[in-house]
């Protein structure tokens, strides 16, 4: 077993939503996740007062992980539109998603969002934030407002269903998300 002040916050996050993904919110459980990650469960008690303070921090970190840093890293991108939501395609489904459950942490998210207002209203600014950078790159290829939005829509609806496709692997998400964004530019 590892010690306790050798694990860091985040790795209890990482192991949360792994739980979460496996489980669903009723999933996330000290012990559960204490096992998964072969530490004892007293280690949990250095960064967390309890299952609730947890699973706040978790919303956090995923909203600032899966969104603010990615809008911010890529804002700042000196590469074309085109290159940018390229990338997040490749972020998507790419290797860091694994540490938190893979392709099933989004819609595991998305699922306890739908049982729980708290994390409803964390999805609905995180989904709100993702379109208004989308539609922020679909600008910049000279589209209008109204065409620049609905393409934002689009491509993450696309997203989404694409995500849910490769997870029964039943699709090439990479490769079938770049096919959608070229038809849209």
């Amino acid at each position: 077993m590892k010690k306790k002040n050798t694990l860091k916050k985040e790795d209890w996050i990482k192991g949360g939503f792994r739980a979460l993904t496996k489980g669903g919110e009723q999933g996330i459980r000290i012990e559960a996740i204490a096992r998964e990650m072969k530490v004892s469960k007293g280690s949990f008690y250095w960064h967390f007062k309890d299952v609730a303070a947890l699973k706040d921090a978790m919303l956090e970190h995923w909203a600032m992980v899966a969104t603010s840093n990615v809008i911010a890293r890529l804002a700042g991108d000196e590469a074309s539109a085109e290159e940018r939501l390229g990338a997040i395609i490749r972020l998507y489904g790419g290797a860091a998603t694994q540490q938190y459950g893979g392709l099933k942490s989004e819609g595991a998210i998305r699922n306890w969002a739908r049982h729980d207002k708290k994390v409803a209203k964390i999805f609905a600014k995180v989904e709100a934030a993702r379109l208004q950078f989308l539609t922020e790159l679909f600008l910049q290829f000279g589209h209008d407002v109204d065409k620049s939005k609905l393409s934002a829509r689009l491509f993450y609806a696309a997203l989404v269903g694409e995500e849910h496709l490769a997870v029964q692997g039943l699709a090439d998400m990479e490769k079938d998300m770049l096919a959608m964004l070229d038809r849209l530019l």
